[in-house]
């Protein structure tokens, strides 16, 4: 027999208070762990505690590279860059340090770091999540074992920094740790956001968030306009040439 839930009093809400991760699956959770605006309100109603949460896994599952991730990041890292140090792990295009700057990111906090396999750069992540030496780790990879996704959060959780990874969207259906897992698909004048997995409700409805700096975002759809073609490639090939900041 189905009954509603029951009324809790201010003396049963203490004891709650040891358990700050504790949230109802129908509402966003609340807890005291700190997190940082990600610079677009319809975002950060979606999110528990109202932005990126710092000291844990936050995966970005993309449809393919240079969609507009990291415009979707430019307000964080902005803002993180002025007194802490952003550190790239194996980014798919060269780091353009004119665009850092016309965004307002403070180019001597930039680290990029390129490793020659896998191992190398997950090795490379874990180390600086455990030695907190920088307040922004973001790690692009493909391919992850289940067993590497638990050592990276686990070392995430030990220290005050905001890690982000990349992955291609077909590990949408691979289990995670993250609490925090979006999936990105590109949109006219910006990006599509779909909820994976967060603390709180399901989310069946992707969210649009708008991105001035994208290209497509400065045209009117017009007669004078080509067509906008709806079909994406499944993937876009790294070239050496090519910024990553698109």
């Amino acid at each position: 027999m189905l009954a509603p839930p029951p009324t809790l009093n201010d003396s049963a809400r203490s004891l709650l208070l040891p358990f700050p991760e504790v949230w109802r699956a129908s509402e966003l959770a609340v807890s005291q762990a700190t997190t940082c605006s990600t610079g677009h309100c319809a975002l950060n109603g979606e999110l528990p505690n109202k932005g990126w949460p710092r000291s844990t896994l936050v995966e970005l599952l993309l449809q393919q590279g240079g969609i507009g991730e990291m415009q979707l990041l430019k307000p964080v890292l902005t803002k993180l860059s002025q007194n802490q140090r952003i550190t790239l792990v194996q980014p798919p295009y060269i780091p353009h340090a004119m665009a850092c700057q016309t965004w307002g990111i403070d180019t001597s906090q930039l680290l990029w770091i390129r490793t020659k396999n896998t191992g190398d750069a997950l090795w490379a992540t874990e180390q600086i999540l455990k030695n907190g030496s920088c307040g922004v780790i973001i790690l692009w990879q493909s391919n992850m074992r289940a067993e590497s996704l638990r050592r990276l959060n686990l070392a995430a959780q030990t220290t005050d920094t905001w890690f982000w990874l990349m992955r291609p969207l077909a590990c949408a259906s691979d289990s995670s740790p993250a609490p925090l897992r979006l999936a990105l698909r590109p949109a006219l004048g910006g990006v599509s956001v779909e909820i994976i997995k967060r603390r709180g409700p399901r989310s069946d409805t992707p969210l649009f968030v708008p991105l001035a700096d994208m290209p497509a975002g400065r045209h009117l759809l017009d007669q004078k306009n080509a067509t906008v073609v709806e079909h994406t490639p499944a993937f876009v090939t790294a070239r050496d040439t090519t910024s990553l900041l698109v």
